[in-house]
């Protein structure tokens, strides 16, 4: 079985990124947590923690291998949990871990419903059933630390991500990202500065996305949120 893959990250879309490997690009299903750590560094090498399943359809007569991707051990470990939940199938686990994990278990280990509800896809009910499924469970989760963003693109890097890329030009609707310098750690705390003044994760994400896009250049979450609010019309 597949744990570990490092590569050369060639594309970070919605809910995947794909990864070079010698010839070969893999798709990798990633969380929004995931992908707001890992959305500027297109040509760094990554190394994600994976999972594999087979998603197959209601007759059972064609299956399609899936990886799953976490930047560390304890987020796909957590992952693993959260799957254990009834009616937590593996693509709602995923798309429910828009928000660090630490965060997610310590509002489990205060049984905050509330909480646990505003992420995407869990209602009141399922974050009952989370509660009381994972509440003696997500102690060691707790104290985790967040993963640290992928080091600065050295040239050589961003070399080998243009010629691993040759011959597979994007769609001109969804043009590859040009490699910027942004801190992970730093968009990740915009994201949730916006959700800490009352906007929903598409609203969040819509303006981090534009942020980012803009260029503009911040190092501070602060001084994201002046740019993001400075030029609203």
């Amino acid at each position: 079985m597949l744990t570990k893959m490092t590569g050369l990250l060639t594309r970070v879309l919605d809910d995947e990124a794909r990864l070079a490997v010698g010839p070969f690009e893999y798709q990798i299903l990633i969380s929004e947590a995931v992908r707001r750590v890992i959305q500027m560094r297109p040509g760094a090498e990554i190394t994600f923690h994976v999972s594999e399943y087979l998603e197959g359809n209601a007759g059972g007569n064609r299956f399609i291998p899936r990886r799953i991707g976490f930047l560390t051990e304890a987020e796909l470990d957590f992952f693993d949990l959260f799957c254990t939940v009834e009616k937590i199938g593996v693509k709602k686990a995923l798309r429910a871990m828009a928000r660090p994990v630490k965060e997610i278990a310590d509002a489990i280990a205060r049984q905050d419903t509330r909480w646990l509800s505003t992420l995407p896809g869990i209602g009141a009910t399922t974050a009952e059933q989370i509660v009381t499924t994972l509440k003696r469970k997500v102690t060691p989760f707790t104290v985790a630390q967040p993963p640290a963003p992928p080091p600065d693109l050295p040239d050589d890097a961003v070399a080998e991500v243009k010629k691993a890329s040759r011959g597979r030009r994007p769609p001109e609707s969804e043009p590859a990202p040009e490699p910027v310098g942004f801190d992970g750690q730093v968009i990740d705390d915009v994201y949730q500065a916006l959700m800490g003044l009352g906007l929903n994760p598409v609203e969040a994400r819509g303006k981090l996305d534009s942020l980012l896009q803009s260029g503009k250049p911040f190092k501070t979450a602060q001084e994201g949120l002046g740019l993001i609010y400075a030029t609203r019309g």
